[in-house]
């Protein structure tokens, strides 16, 4: 079927025991969602509700619609820096307009099956725009967390650095020591996690919260809180509303939009990949993909922000015990009940808490060990990891991106070219050979003929022999049109000079290629030989 989500295969055997798993799985992220989901709206320059009401409406319809069993989607940290830069650019308005694109461009993914064609994307750029994502979204939260007061942080990096200096004398000291305390009630509670029994379940991130917010009411604390900076959450349901659209300025938006169906796609995908690994189940990229975009299309007109896979919570519910999409829409039920009937605790949360927390996450979320053993690799892999890094954190990630696949690019040419080789058949493993110097040169050719390599023929054409020229294609598995242009230029040039041209061995891609581009037609049919065997003993017969 052309659209099939995961949830209608599960009815099948679906009974009393596995619903009470996934009702518990779904408890549970729903729970961890929560700070999660307001932490990334805040940093991602939104009010808290933002992040919740993606994680209800979003995380719903890609359960609902998804090709993954157990993927939770929601708001995420990898879309912090680009949804920033949008909203500080372009306005709130205008990153409602590029989210639903980005979810059209999503849908328009999965609907030509170009999900496979994500997994296509080098390790390297992955690791490098990851990498610096992380890095940008610790130095955003570095205001909260020392509680300096800078009115609205710049999206650039030099311009975030140099605010971050100006607003050195202004730190808060409570602001550090909560921001301190909830970091160290994370990283023990991950140490410890499976030494607490039944609360093993609930991530050190959840507590830290909870505490940070008892201490700060408490004692009245003089830090900033969701409250005192947002006037809380709204304890109601997300309403519709219209997205106000500005045509002078959505033109604009393709680019933004582009690039958060792009990311979306990479962490959706790569989200579900790892699942499959922890439950030995096989997820269909393509309605993902769709799913995505429809949860991206419609979120938008709640108040919602880009949302994708989140891989963070998707562990969390298949260690929680979901076996199905059934977990994932409890979770967005959770988030709702939670926001229907205890917003108003909401409004003591402390920043410095949620900045300590999205600390935690952008050192989870960067590979920092591949830098480490980043001499391990070859020089162009090197190359290409920084500049992605660099120019994430530096420029943007669409420029990263776009520089780091060029890269890849270039380096993938060489690699191929280098592997295509030509050899000259020797006289001693070809008898038929001897004695016929300067008059039939024989070469065996190997690996690809495409753009990269035609320079092989090109050395060919320099030496022509002075009768018969025999081209051993067997061991070629491609040639592109280039190579079949250079092929064919041979081929007249050997006509020209009255050189007798005879090919060996043309097989599967190759043939099918040279049928193609009319090669075969103009050849004559005394030219076209099995293998070089066939076509020494043609030649040396004639």
């Amino acid at each position: 079927m052309f659209f099939q989500p995961k949830l209608l295969k599960t009815f099948a055997g679906y009974n009393q025991t596995l619903f009470i798993k996934d009702l518990l799985a779904g408890l549970t992220v729903g729970i961890v969602a929560l700070p999660l989901a307001m932490a990334f709206a805040i940093a991602s320059g939104l009010k808290p509700e933002a992040g919740i009401f993606t994680g209800i409406i979003a995380g719903g319809l890609i359960s609902l619609l998804g090709g993954s069993r157990v993927q939770i989607g929601g708001p995420a940290g990898a879309f912090i820096v680009i949804v920033y830069g949008i909203v500080e650019r372009y306005g709130v308005s205008n990153l409602l307009v590029a989210t639903a694109m980005s979810g059209v461009f999503l849908i328009l993914m999965g609907a030509f099956r170009l999900g496979t064609l994500v997994r296509f994307i080098p390790i390297a750029v992955i690791i490098g725009f990851t990498n610096g994502i992380a890095f940008l979204i610790g130095l955003s939260q570095i205001k909260d967390f020392f509680g300096l007061q800078i009115e609205k942080m710049p999206a650039h990096f030099f311009q975030a650095v140099q605010a971050l200096y100006l607003a050195a004398d202004t730190f808060n000291p409570t602001a550090l020591a909560v921001a301190c305390g909830s970091l160290s009630i994370i990283i023990f509670w991950r140490l410890f996690q499976k030494h607490l029994g039944f609360l093993h379940h609930i991530p050190g991130t959840v507590i830290a919260m909870i505490f940070a917010t008892v201490f700060t009411s408490l004692l009245d604390l003089p830090i900033d809180t969701i409250g005192s900076r947002f006037g809380g959450i709204p304890s109601s349901l997300p309403s519709f509303e219209w997205i106000p659209v500005s045509w002078d300025t959505a033109q604009y938006m393709v680019t933004p939009a582009l690039t958060l169906a792009l990311l979306g796609a990479i962490e959706s995908l790569l989200c579900a990949r790892i699942a499959d690994g922890l439950i030995h189940d096989r997820h269909d990229s393509n309605q993902e993909l769709m799913a995505q975009g429809f949860a991206n299309i419609v979120t938008p007109f709640f108040g919602g922000m880009p949302a994708t896979g989140t891989i963070a919570r998707t562990v969390t519910n298949v260690e929680s015990g979901a076996s199905t999409p059934i977990a994932g829409i409890v979770h967005a039920l959770t988030l709702l009940a939670i926001v229907l009937f205890a917003a108003p605790l909401a409004k003591n949360i402390p920043l410095a808490s949620l900045a300590a927390i999205l600390m935690y996450v952008a050192w989870n979320m960067g590979e920092w060990k591949k830098f480490i053993d980043i001499k391990q690799f070859r020089l162009p892999y090197r190359i290409t990891i920084l500049s992605v890094f660099l120019l994430t954190v530096i420029l943007d990630l669409t420029v990263a991106v776009q520089v780091g696949l060029l890269l890849a690019f270039i380096t993938f040419i060489y690699r191929i070219s280098s592997l295509s080789r030509c050899e000259i058949a020797e006289a001693n493993i070809y008898p038929a050979l001897n004695n016929l110097q300067g008059r039939i040169d024989a070469y065996r050719i190997y690996g690809a003929i495409f753009f990269g390599a035609v320079k092989l023929l090109e050395k060919i054409e320099e030496n022509l022999p002075s009768q018969t020229l025999l081209l051993d294609l067997k061991n070629v598995i491609y040639v592109d049109s280039s190579g079949m242009d250079t092929i064919s230029e041979l081929a007249h040039l050997c006509k020209v000079r009255n050189i007798k041209l005879i090919i060996c061995g043309l097989d599967h891609q190759p043939y099918e290629m040279a049928g193609r581009s009319g090669f075969l037609e103009k050849l004559p049919q005394d030219c076209l030989y099995p293998d070089l065997i066939s076509g020494i003993k043609a030649a040396t017969a004639s």
